[in-house]
């Protein structure tokens, strides 16, 4: 916390440090260097008072705002150990999450407020921690006026934080101590407690932070991300803070109170540099032009997009009509365990070309390889093959909370000496890297292999296709065979033709045999709220084992599963007659 608040406040406290763009339109709040640092130490002393320590686990399940970013740094500035928990999640999540860790508090807020709706935070943190033996006490802010039921555990945060003094005195930290975990997804299901420890991390974030966006002093920076998740804390909390800037905190969702919010607040803020997600992205050029050009853009300078690999539609429409073709698209790789982008098109030489929808150029120390089947590695350009790193980097993860063996099993051996990404990649006649998709959602159609985001990627570009999802599914002649899930545009009419239209686009975008045999039209496709598509579900639709649907809490909208059935029945009805 010192390198990410004291330092600036010696130097220029009333700096804005976060522009708390709140659910509510139009009610940003500024929050200074030196405003910052008080919440921080008053919270920070808060924690300490109830008996947390240097080491101790603390979960934190708020929505974004400049009181969760305190919390964090709260916990780093007593030594403590962080693990934000993404404040969509299910209580069942949460108490999973929060026993995994240990943690000894959570820092709540009442309620949150996202899209104009309630979230009751509170009471899903009671339903928790009923499982948790490891809670001791509960910290609860105020976002809305609503009273919620207090128990013997819980202690109202503001009030506390108002009787607390103005100073704390930072701990003396390792630079190999543990900064914060965070949980992601493995391909088995059980999430995985990610560790980052302190220098490396910070350093990275704070890097990558500069040179990939070409941050400069006195820039808005606008990263929409969600703290629950990575993105938030490299590129939201962590590097623009070490690095002095003015990060903006997006409290609300992309279409509220209409599909125009990114751009009204790019306006508003006067915002020098965007990053969001292709997800986001294909959402909104489904609503159209008018949404973007009705606001002034001309205070962006860069735009990126992080996530997921950005198919051609989203970034042409990101590029030419959000940035209206004079600002630097940057189409950024990395991941949780990475800590921060890995693979970007800048930095670069000045003025060095970008190819659309790739993320090109490794960054500082970065060493990607590409590994064949047999665990070799590929030479030479104009080849795809398993995306690992030949050497470590400052930001990578240490290790997995509690699990040290697999951490080692997940990215160190399928191919020994190397890390293993679970990516695959191609790299161009020219040396860039192209991101071709998971290596486990590859399919392999009569002997071909073939990963499902190319597909999902070739039909992407049909004008009436803003989403796409392909899965694997077992066919009786080729092995495999690619069954799609479509979201057609609104106005769409000929379903039929468009289906036809698309085997056509996969058939000459990639091979006949890469035609998915099905094509189902869906409303929406199920998603977390970071984003990501949950192939795993769409796979037990197409398998038939619907009973068993596994952990489906980190869905952003449980209900699409039903919905999804019931298309799918009604399609094999239609077949089958």
């Amino acid at each position: 916390t010192v390198n990410c608040l004291d330092q600036h406040v010696e130097k220029s406290p009333n700096r804005v440090a976060l522009i708390w763009e709140r659910d509510e339109p139009g009610t940003a709040v500024h929050v200074t260097y030196r405003e910052l640092l008080d919440l921080t130490c008053r919270l920070a002393n808060t924690l300490k008072k109830y008996g947390i320590q240097k080491g101790d686990k603390v979960a934190i399940y708020m929505s974004v705002s400049p009181l969760s970013v305190a919390a964090m740094l709260a916990c780093a500035r007593i030594g403590a150990v962080h693990t934000v928990i993404f404040a969509g999640f299910s209580a069942e999540s949460l108490a999973g999450r929060i026993m995994d860790s240990g943690s000894k508090a959570v820092i709540t807020y009442n309620q949150g407020v996202r899209g104009g709706r309630i979230i009751e935070l509170k009471t899903t943190v009671d339903e928790a921690v009923k499982n948790c033996p490891s809670v001791k006490h509960v910290f609860v802010a105020q976002r809305t006026d609503n009273k919620v039921q207090m128990g013997d555990r819980d202690i109202p945060l503001e009030e506390e934080m108002a009787k607390a003094a103005s100073v704390c005195t930072p701990e003396s930290m390792d630079s190999e101590d543990m900064l914060f975990m965070l949980y992601t997804s493995g391909s088995t299901g059980k999430p995985k407690g990610i560790v980052h420890t302190q220098a490396g991390y910070l350093l990275y974030a704070a890097l990558t932070h500069k040179y990939v966006f070409d941050y400069q002093q006195g820039d808005v920076f606008g990263c929409v991300a969600d703290i629950g998740w990575i993105t938030g804390h490299s590129y939201v909390v962590y590097g623009p803070l070490c690095n002095g800037a003015t990060s903006v905190l997006f409290e609300s969702t992309p279409v509220y109170p209409d599909p125009g919010r990114y751009w009204e607040v790019v306006q508003r803020l006067k915002i020098n540099q965007f990053y969001g997600a292709p997800t986001a992205i294909r959402l909104l050029l489904n609503y159209g032009e008018e949404w973007v050009k009705k606001y002034d853009r001309s205070s962006l300078k860069t735009l990126g997009s992080v996530g997921e690999p950005i198919n051609h539609e989203a970034w042409q429409w990101f590029y030419h009509v959000v940035g209206e073709g004079r600002c630097t698209l940057v189409d950024t790789w990395w991941q949780t365990e990475t800590g921060g982008i890995c693979i970007a098109p800048r930095p670069s030489e000045e003025k060095a070309e970008i190819v659309p929808a790739m993320a090109m150029r490794p960054f500082f120390g970065i060493v990607p390889v590409l590994m064949d089947e047999n665990g070799k590695v590929i030479e030479g350009n104009d080849v795809s093959g398993a995306l690992c790193i030949a050497q470590p980097w400052p930001g990578m993860a240490r290790t997995i909370y509690g699990d040290d063996q697999r951490f080692v099993d997940a990215y160190f051996k399928a191919y020994p000496g190397y890390y293993f990404t679970g990516d695959g990649a191609y790299r161009t006649k020219k040396g860039y890297y192209q991101i071709t998709g998971r290596m486990d959602d590859v399919i392999n159609i009569s002997g071909h292999r073939l990963g499902t985001a190319e597909i999902e990627d070739a039909m992407a570009d049909h004008p009436e296709v803003p989403e796409t999802a392909v899965i694997g599914y077992p066919h009786k002649i080729k092995g495999e065979g690619a069954f799609a899930f479509i979201v057609l545009k609104e106005q769409t009419a000929h379903i039929d033709r468009v289906k036809d239209e698309l085997k056509t686009i996969v058939a000459s975008k990639i091979a006949k045999y890469a035609v998915p045999d099905h094509i189902l039209v869906v409303k929406r496709l199920p998603k977390t709220r970071s984003g990501k598509i949950m192939r795993r579900l769409l796979r037990k639709v197409v398998t038939e084992q619907s009973s068993n649907m596994g952990d489906v809490t980190t869905l952003d909208d449980p209900s699409v599963v039903k919905e999804i059935l019931d298309a799918y029945q009604k399609y094999k009805e239609k077949s089958s007659s």
